[in-house]
C-alpha cells in the first residue's frame, strides 16, 4: 500500500483526484492493445508508465509487460478517458505465470525514457511492492481465481524517479532476476497537435 500510496501522490501533484476505491479497475477497449513501437497522441501531456500485464488464453494465465501510457492533463477531468484515449503497447514475449508465480515479488519492474536525446532510468521498482495478479483478479471477478479468457489486466506501476513527465520515448522491463532473464519493449511517441 505504500507505493501505491506514493503513485496516489504523484499524479496528486498534477491534479488528479485519489481514486474512489483500492484497487480500482479502469476498462479500456481492446483495439488499444498495441505491439507496435511508434504511437500517436495529442497534445504535449501524456506519459507511460511500465507494468506487468497478465492475460488469460485457454484457460492458461501468461504474463507480459506493458505501458499504461495515458493522458495526463485529461486525467485531471477524468481517468477513465484519460486510459481510453492512448495506446498501450505491449511486448510480443510473454511468459507462463505458473513459472513466475511461486517468485513473483522478485521480479523487477524498469522503464526509461528518452530526454534530451538520453535514456534516463524513469522507474524500477519490485512486483512485492504491489497487489499480486491473484488478488486483482479475485477483485475484478468478485472472487473467482481466473480470469476470463481473452482478458488482459495491468496490475500496477511502481513510482517514477523525478516525477511524472513526458519522453519521446519509452523502453520498458520486467525482469526475472531468480531465472535471468526479462522482457521488454520500446516505442516512440509521436505528439500531434491539439487543435480547439
Amino acid at each position: 500500500m505504500a507505493a501505491v500510496e506514493e503513485h496516489i501522490q504523484e499524479l496528486a501533484v498534477l491534479g488528479i483526484s485519489r481514486p474512489s476505491t483500492l484497487p480500482v479497475f479502469y476498462r479500456v477497449s481492446h483495439d488499444q492493445l498495441t505491439q507496435d513501437t511508434h504511437i500517436q497522441v495529442v497534445g504535449e501531456e501524456t506519459s507511460g508508465e511500465v507494468e506487468a500485464c497478465v492475460f488469460a488464453v485457454e484457460g492458461e494465465l501468461l504474463v507480459g509487460v506493458a505501458s499504461d501510457h495515458t493522458d495526463r492533463k485529461l486525467e485531471a477531468h477524468s481517468v477513465a478517458l484519460s486510459k481510453q484515449i492512448c495506446a498501450k503497447p505491449i511486448g510480443d514475449v510473454v511468459w507462463r505465470f505458473s513459472d513466475v508465480k511461486a517468485h513473483w515479488d522478485e521480479l523487477i519492474l524498469r522503464s526509461w525514457v528518452e530526454e534530451n536525446g538520453v535514456q534516463v532510468l524513469y522507474q524500477e521498482g519490485v512486483l512485492s511492492s504491489l497487489r499480486t495478479p491473484q488478488d486483482l483478479i479475485a477483485g475484478f471477478t468478485g472472487g473467482q481465481q481466473a480470469l476470463p479468457d481473452g482478458t488482459a489486466m495491468a496490475c500496477g506501476t511502481v513510482p517514477a524517479k523525478g516525477g511524472i513527465r513526458p519522453a519521446a520515448s519509452f523502453s520498458m522491463e520486467l525482469h526475472d532476476p531468480r531465472l535471468n532473464r526479462s522482457l521488454r519493449h520500446s516505442y516512440s511517441i509521436q505528439t500531434l497537435p491539439e487543435v480547439a
